[in-house]
């Protein structure tokens, strides 16, 4: 051990130590140059921003800049097809030539959707339905129905639509909707040739009021006088009155 302790202290020793200290730094001054040199360290360009624009022309650009790339299509509602919506690596990246520049760009093929059931739906609820589905509201149009703003039928390029039907992505759906009045009117029914009790019926079973009752001519038997005028009265076309009108009738046993 004392003759190990001696050679460390001898010149022999500190000039080996030295030579070996010397090696490995030029090793390791010539594996990092090497590598620099190998991988072009510093060398590269800036990916160019294509982003937005049409596939062609950014595919035209990233050619000219020695750059490949792969493309990818989603589908968006209100985009130009074949717009790029996304580029990875981002623009002003320096990489390498030949690098793989990914593209997102907007398909021109619509995909279908399944109609969804938006029947005796408010329209706010059938709305907010739609466009969960990627459908928009077209016309819209009222008939009248007790039942306000709720859907009673909806077309779609002025066919009608069942539930559960593929329509592209995107189209937009006329509704019919109700105008809550349908219950405020009702059809003044003909009455003509019934008798009184059956008149009264009939008056009430359309939500209306017997008003004035007439007899005209001698009328012996007021049992089995009929109705021979009403009042409003119904002409060829349909009358539409408020529940709760005033019928007047005039009776006779002809």
């Amino acid at each position: 051990m004392n003759k190990f302790f001696k050679y460390l202290a001898t010149p022999e020793f500190r000039k080996q130590l030295i030579i070996a200290s010397v090696s490995i730094i030029a090793l390791i001054f010539i594996i990092f140059f090497s590598l620099r040199f190998y991988t072009k360290h510093g060398e590269g360009l800036a990916v160019p921003k294509v982003k937005g624009l049409k596939v062609d022309n950014a595919i035209r650009i990233l050619d000219e800049n020695g750059l490949r790339y792969k493309i990818d299509s989603v589908f968006v509602m209100d985009k130009e097809p074949g717009l790029v919506l996304e580029q990875d690596p981002d623009p002003e990246t320096n990489v390498k030539t030949n690098r793989i520049i990914y593209l997102t760009i907007v398909s021109s093929q619509t995909p279908d959707v399944t109609f969804p059931d938006i029947e005796n739906k408010t329209f706010l609820e059938a709305k907010a339905i739609l466009e969960n589905y990627g459908l928009k509201i077209g016309d819209t149009i009222y008939r009248s129905d007790i039942a306000r703003d709720a859907v009673l039928g909806f077309s779609f390029a002025n066919q009608s639509l069942r539930i559960g039907q593929k329509i592209p992505k995107g189209s937009k759906i006329s509704l019919i909707l109700g105008d809550g009045m349908g219950a405020a009117e009702v059809e003044v029914p003909d009455f003509r040739g019934l008798t009184l009790s059956e008149a009264k019926f009939s008056i009430k079973g359309a939500s209306l009021t017997l008003g004035n009752v007439e007899f005209e001519g001698a009328v012996s038997d007021s049992s089995n006088a009929v109705v021979i005028r009403q009042f409003p009265n119904v002409q060829d076309s349909t009358v539409r009155v408020s529940i709760g009108t005033r019928i007047n009738l005039v009776l006779s046993n002809q």
